[in-house]
């Protein structure tokens, strides 16, 4: 694999690299006088404990995270200078990384330093963090075995998935042919970097015009959407489909939870049919990206009154409230 030094300068000489046997995951530190910016103009990404602008952020064609899919990843939000649920993130990170065989190559103080510091090098107070976790460089078999030492890729940029109005007034969503990977063959449970299910339903909401695609699992029950869990509410109660249904274990789901139990409102998991989501009398989704978002309109019906209910305002509210609140600092 040919790699430009991360102090090469910009005619910086090419080295020839192997994949990087026991490379320090320790980072060089940001200069903490430097003024925090809404959108750096170039990002800094990290790379196996070293830092590189993004267009020189290179991996090896080889690397079994691009010819297989072979890895695992988490999306991180960070607001207001502190990092949303960082533990919980890390530990579905190990827990897909158990699930699959791979051993990260840096322990979790190392990888919260690490991801902390690439938030500082790219001078950022609030937006998103993508960290990867690949199996690494090997060959064109697809055996694991080949791949001797796992990478790491961190990057720290800005993100918004919907616009704020669709916050307001709601989302559409319609149902897909795409089934759900069933858990006996690849687990949901695994966040990995395999995500062709997930892109073929989200093809599918964009042919039909959209936002979102309802995703079932082989016994035709609500599994989740494309990017998002889903919730339904009826007559003053929350439901959402169960793990096992095919859910994602999401961390903002587990926050909906915690807000249901902190404003008396019930919440309990279980199977949902389509029929359940059109009579709904409110629906909305949530995700690390999405937040908490409503949804209106599902298969042309229109889901109560087809505007955001009173539940769903409430729930954003007090997550918007928990985001600025809470969370791992970013700076000392």
């Amino acid at each position: 694999m040919l790699t430009k030094t991360a102090n090469s300068g910009t005619g910086g000489a090419l080295v020839e690299d192997e994949p990087r046997q026991g490379k320090s995951a320790s980072v060089k530190p940001a200069d903490e006088s430097r003024t925090a910016k809404a959108v750096p103009k170039s990002l800094t990404i990290y790379i196996d404990g070293e830092f590189f602008p993004e267009a020189e952020a290179k991996v090896s064609v080889f690397d079994h995270g691009l010819l297989y899919g072979d890895g695992i990843f988490e999306g991180i939000r960070f607001y207001n200078g502190r990092v949303f649920k960082l533990e919980e993130h890390l530990a579905r990170l190990w827990d897909s990384a158990k699930s699959i065989c791979l051993d990260i190559p840096m322990s979790r103080n190392e990888m919260t330093e690490a991801l902390l510091e690439t938030i500082r090098q790219n001078d950022l107070r609030d937006g998103y963090i993508r960290l990867l976790v690949t199996r690494g460089v090997g060959n064109l078999g697809l055996n694991p075995a080949q791949c001797k030492r796992a990478s790491v890729i961190i990057i720290a940029a800005t993100v918004s998935l919907y616009p704020e109005n669709a916050y307001r007034n709601g989302l559409t969503v319609v149902t897909c042919a795409t089934r759900r990977t069933s858990p006996s063959a690849l687990n949901p449970a695994v966040k990995s970097l395999n995500y062709l299910n997930n892109v073929m339903a989200r093809i599918e909401a964009n042919l039909a015009g959209a936002d979102e695609a309802l995703m079932l699992n082989d016994q035709g029950n609500v599994a989740e959407c494309t990017a998002d869990n889903v919730f339904i509410i009826k007559r003053g109660e929350i439901f959402t489909p169960p793990i096992h249904a095919g859910a994602l274990r999401g961390v903002t789901r587990s926050v909906v939870f915690d807000i249901a139990a902190e404003l008396g409102l019930k919440i309990s998991e279980t199977d949902l049919t389509r029929h359940d989501v059109f009579v709904a009398d409110e629906c909305f989704l949530t995700g690390t990206a999405a937040e908490i978002i409503p949804v209106v309109k599902a298969d042309g019906r229109v889901i109560g009154n087809g505007k955001p209910g009173p539940i769903s305002t409430r729930m954003i509210a007090r997550f918007r409230e928990l985001t600025g609140e809470t969370g791992t600092p970013i700076f000392p």
